[in-house]
């Protein structure tokens, strides 16, 4: 991966951050945290993975209000950046951390199991 590649992911990780705190104001927007950030070489695409607190009704309507405001962050973060190509801008869900929560349950378990 470049270094302009790299460059790019981390001031999307902070602009959209950023903007989630401070400029959208949707009710149904829950507590959101921006866990990575993928751009492709040529800077046109961006995948932006979230990690929503709360249950999965929550993390829908958090994902689906980020979708619908995706064109509004997208031009914010190309006003802000000052970039010659602004790549469009995808949500996703990172699972990530729930499977490593659900991994340790499991690991717990076949440790007390196996003390008995």
């Amino acid at each position: 991966m470049s270094t302009r590649t790299e460059r790019v992911e981390e001031l999307l990780k902070v602009e959209i951050s950023d903007m989630i705190r401070r400029d959208l104001k949707d009710p149904r927007l829950g507590f959101v945290t921006i866990t990575d950030t993928e751009v492709t070489k040529d800077l046109r695409h961006a995948k932006v993975y979230i990690s929503v607190l709360g249950d999965e009704k929550a993390k829908e309507e958090s994902l689906s209000v980020l979708q619908r405001a995706a064109g509004h962050i997208r031009s914010e973060f190309g006003r802000r950046a000052h970039l010659k190509t602004i790549p469009d801008i995808t949500f996703k869900m990172d699972t990530a951390i729930e499977t490593g929560s659900r991994i340790f349950e499991l690991l717990q378990q076949v440790k007390h199991n196996g003390e008995e």
